[in-house]
């Protein structure tokens, strides 16, 4: 009986102590990160696993707890100011991303946050549509600070804390990381496991997704600072297998391949570089696409190549944008033809298009790209052939470093501000770029000219857009709403540039001497998923079904339409521009493939999903659906993802050790 009225009486005195320095502060800070990350995924995903949740919990705890033991560290004072200080910016972070996400559909980086605060003052009308979208959101994500500056001297520890309390604040921070870690660690399952997307990968929206905003913003700062992957293991799945691919007809011709004389063996040889060598033995083993009946079918001709400003197939109307609409059913027809959004929306986008290279998270890659050796770029290779080469943009020059990035790719580069004289309106116009530049340009044959337009931009209404504004008389009649009717008033400026194009070309006897090329650089995600669906007459599939685009090639010298039924997406556009127009390039650099090789088609999305000819991949949902009457499963899904992972990681690689420069110059 004594011992046990002394256990008793010691237990006591724990539960004393505990009770005593267990501060408010500690729980409180814990489950306000914890609720803040329960807002976005509220916000911005339609649903959470119960796996995700626990990651978050835990990485939340962790954090709290870290943040607590930096509030208990000073003087009463001091710890409530600290604890204001690590509030706020914690608000003011998840605010940004649930707006960015509004703006963007994706998350910022830190490179975009910091680089790119000029997006959020050029184009003041779509962050304060992000925010006005926000705004119950944004009023919950505030209810934290606010409950703290209502009770926060309750809540405040009173000076600085034992040693006990403090080491206890610190054990409690690490254990809660290691046991996240290790669950995260052991998690093998699903074609893309857990632990890829932990310790391989950065890709924002499913990091936010599965481990939350702040676990994501600190394994974006350690990309950015260190890198990714840069240890040369490539194949980032285990077990390498070849893809199964659909079986080909023989062909009667042999067309050969687009490759160039490059001797591997001797680079590797010479290479002390681990991660250049692993990259030499990387593209050594990527299977080059065969040329085809198309190779070089518009060689020697003209070529006007428009990235269009959030163009797609629902700007496609008979008599509001008939030109577009003809161009679109003419030429070459891709049935299948999709348009992802990237990080970096616009020009993440315009590089895909222009390199035929993924996007690398986290930075602009196409700024980035200004320092590096381009030699796919084609004005530098349509220049050695006597073609003049020249690029515009109806916006600022500036702009994401075009002005850096485009002379780069060997063109002569304009924009407003460096000579391109248009008037100064938002958006501009996309007839009167061409009204000043074309005459010019035609006048040297023969000639690549480029265009990205700004007239299609976002945002969709009537009293802030003056491209939706000029054109309003010609959509009134459609049963649409505001945003529906004036997205397709600014495509009527762009409908009207190519009927100028034409025109011109016409009149100066060049029109079936000349390549038209167009395509979007994102899809219209300046309108709701109902406004779309407006457009479309149907309501889309959100996952895939809304970057579903179209690609318009085509010249009159076709004497009738190529139909394609093969996936592809605007990776694809450069390789196949460059066979069509009969250049010499390596096709195994490129991510993207000649659409007309007899390659087996796929497409990469910015969360590492993909749609094959077989089948398509939901990242996530971590699930692989069959096309109807496909035999193919998981294996094939989990190769095929390992094809998707390595375009990502390589293209990434190509950039940052600027790798054209080591191989091709």
């Amino acid at each position: 009986m004594p011992e046990t009225h002394y256990n008793r009486r010691r237990t006591n005195r724990i539960k004393d102590v505990i009770l005593k320095n267990l501060n408010p502060l500690y729980l409180f800070f814990p489950a306000a990160i914890f609720y803040m990350e329960i807002i976005v995924k509220m916000a911005c995903f339609d649903e959470t696993s119960k796996e995700a949740l626990l990651y978050t919990g835990l990485f939340s705890v962790s954090v709290g707890l870290g943040c607590s033991l930096l509030a208990s560290l000073w003087k009463p004072k001091t710890n409530e100011v600290v604890t204001v200080v690590l509030l706020t910016l914690f608000t003011l972070l998840f605010i940004a991303q649930i707006v960015y996400f509004q703006v963007f559909q994706t998350f910022g980086t830190l490179y975009s946050l910091f680089v790119g605060t000029d997006a959020i003052t050029k184009f003041w009308s779509a962050t304060f549509d992000g925010i006005k979208n926000s705004m119950l959101y944004i009023v919950l994500l505030l209810l934290p600070i606010l409950v703290f500056l209502l009770a926060g001297d309750r809540m405040t520890p009173k000076g600085r804390q034992s040693r006990d309390v403090l080491f206890s604040l610190g054990f409690g921070t690490a254990f809660c990381y290691l046991i996240a870690f290790i669950l995260i660690y052991n998690n093998s399952s699903g074609i893309m496991p857990v632990r890829y997307l932990y310790r391989e990968a950065f890709v924002p929206n499913l990091s936010v997704s599965n481990f939350g905003v702040v676990t994501t913003l600190r394994l974006d700062a350690k990309y950015l600072l260190f890198g990714q992957r840069e240890d040369g293991r490539g194949n980032p799945l285990p077990e390498e297998q070849a893809e199964p691919e659909q079986p080909e007809e023989p062909e009667e011709i042999e067309y050969g391949y687009n490759v160039l004389e490059i001797d591997f063996d001797t680079l590797i040889d010479g290479e002390t570089n681990a991660v250049i060598r692993d990259m030499h033995e990387y593209f050594k083993r990527v299977p080059p696409t065969r040329k085809n009946e198309y190779t070089g079918m518009f060689e020697g001709k003209n070529l006007v190549w428009f990235v269009g400003e959030a163009f797609s197939s629902l700007a496609l109307d008979e008599t509001v944008t008939p030109t577009l609409c003809r161009l679109a059913k003419e030429g070459f027809v891709f049935k299948n033809f999709y348009n992802p959004v990237w990080s970096v929306s616009t020009s993440d986008g315009e590089y895909v298009t222009l390199t035929g290279l993924l996007p690398k998270s986290g930075v602009w890659s196409f700024r980035r790209s200004g320092d590096n050796y381009m030699p796919y770029g084609f004005g530098n290779m349509l220049t050695p052939l006597g073609y003049t080469c020249k690029a515009y943009h109806n916006h600022y020059y500036s702009y994401y470093d075009r002005h850096k990035s485009h002379p780069n790719l060997g063109y002569e580069y304009k924009g407003l501000g460096n000579g391109l004289k248009v008037t100064e309106i938002w958006p501009e116009s996309d007839l009167e770029m061409l009204q000043v530049t074309l005459p010019e340009d035609l006048k040297n044959i023969p000639f690549h000219t480029y265009y990205m337009t700004v007239s299609g931009h976002l945002n969709y209404n009537f009293y802030g857009n003056s491209m939706a504004l000029r054109h309003k008389s010609k959509v009134e009649h459609l049963p649409y709403s505001e945003a529906a009717k004036a997205y397709l008033a600014c495509n009527v400026e762009l409908d009207l540039a190519v009927s100028y194009l034409i025109e011109q070309l016409t009149a100066a006897g060049q029109l079936e001497n000349t390549v038209i090329v167009l395509s979007g650089d994102h899809y219209p995600y300046g309108l709701t998923d109902e406004e779309m669906n407006e457009l479309a007459g149907y309501e889309l599939e959100k996952k895939f079904e809304k970057f579903k685009s179209t690609l318009i090639i085509w010249s009159a010298s076709m004497e009738e339409p190529v139909e394609v039924d093969k996936v592809c997406s605007s990776v694809d556009v450069m390789p196949t521009l460059a066979n069509l127009m009969g250049l010499d390039y390596d096709s195994r650099f490129l991510v993207g493939q000649d659409i007309l090789s007899p390659s087996p088609g796929l497409v990469e999305f910015n969360d590492r999903s993909w749609i094959s000819d077989l089948g398509r991949y939901d990242a996530s949902e971590n699930m692989f659906t069959p096309n109807p009457g496909v035999n193919a499963g998981d294996e094939y899904a989990r190769n095929t993802l390992r094809r998707v992972n390595n375009a990502f990681e390589y293209s990434a690689k190509i950039l940052e050790f600027d790798y054209y420069s080591k191989v091709l110059k």
